[in-house]
């Protein structure tokens, strides 16, 4: 629908999830009380700066200031899909993919920041260029209908942006001469400006690699990492011309429309709208535009403008459009991401005066034109000058709206081919409210609002009026705004009053809980005190994570629950907090210091961190800085929902605590060395969680690798975070040192190089007396005969990637059995069903993928034909894993053995999705079903038999409906 880089396409870099998202470098932290510069300074800042220097130089470089933001999107957990750029494309005719393999290729080599990877040092992030290589170009075999879930799935597949690159392609066949190309690209390496060069481009590799011949192109002039030196450079410029620019913005209010997300967030919604408007009605809008001296995109803007002063009856308006630095002649065939949103602020007629369209029009064009001027300042800069003003009284920020006018995607067109474009609709939103108006040969008026910002029935009215709105300005856009089309809308009504706190309630209703009470600091979160009763009370985490359970809002979840004797009152039975216990001294004073060294002033236990002037990176960097200084868990985010000293301090104290239940808490940077402790990769992921609980269950001592920003999701009483990734070796072997068992169940699914050298590294740094368990897929087995499958059997081609890769890190494994002084086996699972979230996306992955989403959109359902024999899958409940992983790391039951709890037929599975869901879907049998439902395999698990025996609520069908609910209520 809309090209990257404009706001709300998909991955807009400076369309704010929150205000706390914007970033800058420390050093600008530190220098924060220095004078923000004057009139004449910022105005240097934005004339036409000096050339972009060419060749600056191979190592390592900066980001630029947009690349940074999506960078601290992901460190924050806050990226995903709504930074994905998929292009996809049906091709009819003779596809020669080796030329296509060489294109792509050819591409990346060209182009460094297709190949870059992000890392940082010293607090700080910074991009290398990856060594040239091959891309790969798998092929899905996948009729039409079925293709929408397969591309679906393969556009939302995480990036690591660690270990790069941000370029990824997939082939869906459908026949011999009718196929569907999709690239997904991570907006950190492309915006909208990009993607005519690099389809211009691909064509041009791809019609030379077919005819054997060089491409013809010339070598490209600069690269990405040039142009952020550049824009570096130019630093001490931009922040006094940010400074210019907050102060244009400064009084200005958030849309009164707009509820206020939370920062911590993780995914946020799109819903869309759309109507149809005529050819007539955008040539009307053109000729308006030309009779004022107007672009079509100004009109457009204009009537957003006049929409939403209707709706609200506000006057003094902030919306974004989408700028950049193309304009310049070296950039233009830069591939990279080279946009910036435009904070237009527009003071419009008072609606006393009830003035024309055209008078408005007029002032939206002065204004936009004064945006345009300054289009090189980051908005992110300007967002740090703006400080507390950059969102309203609720949080909410003050540019959560958007406008474009957009054309419909192109295909990317390559010789002797039949090019089609496909939409890929990842369905996440950047703004609370984006208003586009589609050009194009069916053109549209379109809506997309984030649900959590802006209800289903006010977004509605709203797209109406917008319709109507544009449809009489092109008849007529004279007329006073009062008799044009348009509707008062509501404004979101406050919380109601609650008498009691839900955390109390909610605690309050647990049997062994006394008495409870919460404590609001000023600008901060809550604290919760309880006093407990019963032989075998809970402990103040155990508390937490049932309110984590129970509440229905997590903004009612308060940081901690700490346990008290008696919970102090005053004599009208109000809490009387300056009875309450303190806080760790120790625990504040870091806090404190950190504060200090990082924001240049040291503030008071209450001061709010984001009114302080913190914002996301210098977040990640509090963060770092205390984990390293006291060995605690602690993320980037845990400082922008605490965001007071005494907040983070309760925060770090109740995980010391959580932590001294363990033994001996660590010095900082080093690990325990617990007897029997166990070592567990992948404790985060759907797997590795269940076989977290059952080994805390059985009581035994966890050291988890987790990386830094997850480290908080598995501290707790018996587990020690070791915080690393399968891509850092030397993280590895400071997590194995010292432990006695190894079950290794992460993996990375895709870079198939990283598992085989973190298996060997594990492997060579175990020295443990226990066991080596490695989680490994029935995928290793390969396509072996049809029927029964025993355990360790030969593998048959072909092999998937991914079966190849786990049957690599099974021998890595297994050769090491031998100088073992434990138990060594390797346990094949096939699809893991569970309650576990990462779990739920198996329906939407791989075969069982295309079957759920078929139901789900009520489209016809292929299977094979009966006269096959049996085809379907083998599953396995998380929690029957987890005890059969548990099981086989005290004593091995085999080298090689099957966790499997059953088998389902895609007959019965289908029937079950169809009912589960509702769905209108039809089920037929063909032989033009999707050849990866041909699987007659039954897999024999007679090792572990005993132990996947399921257990009440482990039978497919219960499971099946838990995680169909899940899911589709997760959209």
């Amino acid at each position: 629908m809309t090209a990257p880089g404009a706001p709300g396409a998909p991955g807009a870099p400076g369309a704010p999830a929150a205000p706390a998202d914007q970033a800058d470098l420390l050093r600008r932290a530190r220098r924060r009380t220095s004078a923000p510069g004057n009139a004449a300074a910022a105005a240097s800042a934005t004339r036409t700066p000096g050339p972009v220097p060419r060749g600056t130089g191979p190592g390592p470089a900066p980001l630029s200031h947009a690349q940074q933001r999506m960078w601290l999107m992901e460190r924050l957990g806050q990226g995903g899909p709504r930074y994905h750029v998929p292009l996809a494309t049906r091709l009819r005719g003779p596809l020669d993919l080796d030329a296509l393999a060489a294109a792509l290729t050819g591409l990346t080599t060209r182009h460094h920041v297709l190949r870059t990877r992000y890392g940082h040092h010293d607090d700080r992030p910074h991009q290398q260029t990856g060594p040239a290589a091959a891309v790969p170009l798998p092929v899905r075999e996948a009729a039409p209908e079925a293709a929408a879930a397969v591309l679906h799935a393969e556009a939302a597949r995480p990036f690591d942006l660690a270990t790069g690159p941000a370029l990824r392609a997939l082939v869906v066949r459908h026949a011999p001469d009718d196929h569907t190309l999709l690239l997904t690209l991570h907006h950190i390496a492309v915006d909208g400006g990009s993607l005519p060069v690099l389809a211009a481009e691909l064509a041009a590799l791809y019609a030379a690699a077919v005819d054997g011949r060089p491409s013809g192109l010339p070598e490209p002039e600069l690269q990405y990492a040039d142009y952020a030196r550049w824009e570096r450079a130019r630093d001490d410029r931009l922040a006094a011309a940010a400074a210019e620019r907050a102060a244009h913005l400064a009084g200005a209010r958030p849309l009164p429309l707009l509820r206020a997300v939370p920062p911590a967030s993780p995914e946020r919604g799109a819903v869309l709208h759309a109507a149809p408007l005529t050819a007539g009605t955008l040539d009307g809008l053109r000729r308006l535009g030309a009779r004022h001296g107007a672009t079509p995109f100004t009109v457009v803007l204009a009537a957003a403008f006049a929409a939403l002063r209707t709706a609200t009856g506000a006057s003094d308006l902030v919306l974004g459009c989408a700028g950049g630095h193309r304009a310049r002649p070296e950039l233009r065939r830069l591939i990279g991401l080279q946009v910036n949103t435009l904070p237009v602020r527009a003071r419009l007629p008072e609606p006393d005066g009830d003035p024309a369209f055209t008078e408005l029009l007029a002032a939206v064009r002065t204004a936009l034109l004064d945006a345009q001027e300054h289009h090189d300042v980051p908005f992110d800069l300007v967002v740090e000058r703006l400080g507390p003003a950059a969102r309203g009284e609720d949080g909410a920020p003050l540019l959560a709206v958007s406008c474009d006018l957009v054309r419909p995607a192109e295909p990317l067109t390559l010789p002797g081919l039949t090019a089609e474009a496909v939409e890929v609709d990842l369905e996440r939103a950047k703004f609370g409210l984006t208003l586009l108006v589609e050009e194009g040969p069916r053109p549209r008026c379109l809506l997309q609002h984030d649900p959590a910002a802006l209800d289903e029935p006010t977004a509605r009215r709203l797209h109406a009026a917008f319709t109507e709105l544009l449809t009489a300005l092109a008849a007529d856009a004279d007329r006073p705004l009062s008799r044009l089309p348009g509707a008062r809308l509501p404004t979101p009504a406050p919380a109601p009053a609650r008498k009691e706190h839900p955390a109390v309630t909610a605690l309050l209703a647990d049997p062994r809980v006394t008495d409870a009470a919460l404590h609001l600091a000023d600008h901060g979160p809550a604290l919760a005190y309880a006093s407990v009763r019963g032989p075998v009370a809970p402990s103040g985490a155990e508390l937490r994570a049932a309110l984590r359970r129970r509440l229905a809002e997590p903004g009612h979840l308060p940081l901690a629950v700490t346990l008290v004797d008696r919970v102090p009152r005053r004599p009208d039975g109000t809490l009387d907090p300056a009875r309450l216990p303190g806080l760790p001294t120790a625990h504040l004073t870091a806090v404190l210091d950190a504060f200090a060294d990082l924001l240049g002033t040291r503030p008071a236990a209450d001061g709010d961190f984001l009114r302080l002037g913190g914002h996301s990176l210098v977040a990640v960097q509090l963060a770092e800085r205390l984990r390293t200084r006291l060995g605690l868990p602690l993320t980037g985010l845990d400082v922008l929902e605490r965001r007071t000293p005494r907040a983070l301090a309760a925060l770090l104290a109740a995980r010391a605590a959580e932590r001294r239940t363990t033994g001996r808490r660590p010095a900082p940077g080093a690990l325990s060395t617990r007897a029997g402790t166990v070592l567990l990769t992948g404790a985060t992921g759907g797997v590795g969680a269940a076989v977290l609980q059952e080994l805390l269950a059985q009581g035994r001592p966890v050291r988890a690798l987790v990386r830094p920003e997850s480290a908080h999701l598995v501290a707790g009483a018996g587990v020690e975070p070791a915080e690393g990734d399968l891509a850092d070796p030397d993280s590895l072997r400071r997590a194995v040192a010292g432990v006695d068992t190894v079950i290794h169940a992460a993996c990375t699914f895709t870079e198939h190089a990283v598992d085989v050298a973190a298996t060997r590294a594990l492997v060579e740094g175990w020295r443990g007396t226990g066991g080596f368990v490695l989680v490994s897929s029935v995928d290793a087995y390969g396509r072996p005969a049809p029927g029964e499958v025993p355990e360790g059997a030969p593998s048959a081609g072909p092999l998937s990637a991914y079966g190849r890769a786990k049957l690599d890190c099974e021998r890595i494994v297994l050769d090491a059995a031998p100088r073992a002084r434990g138990p060594v086996s390797v346990v094949r699972s096939p699809i893991v069903w569970g309650p576990h979230r990462r779990l739920r996306d198996q329906l939407r992955w791989g075969a069982t993928g295309a079957l759920y989403q078929a139901a789900l959109a009520g489209r016809p359902i292929l299977l094979p034909p009966f006269d096959g024999g049996w085809t379907g899958a083998g599953w396995v409940h998380s929690a029957a894993l987890a005890r059969a992983v548990a099981q086989s790391a005290e004593r091995a039951p085999g080298r090689i053995v099957n966790a499997v709890t059953g088998h389902v037929s895609w007959a019965d599975l289908t029937a079950e999705l169809v009912r589960l869901l509702g769905s209108p879907s039809p089920v037929a049998h063909g032989p033009d079903a999707d050849p990866e439902l041909l699987r007659p395999w039954h897999y024999r698990a007679d090792a572990l038999a005993a132990v996947l025996r399921p257990e009440p609520g482990e039978d497919w069908r219960a499971v099946l409906a838990a995680m169909t609910a899940g899911t589709a209520a997760g959209g």
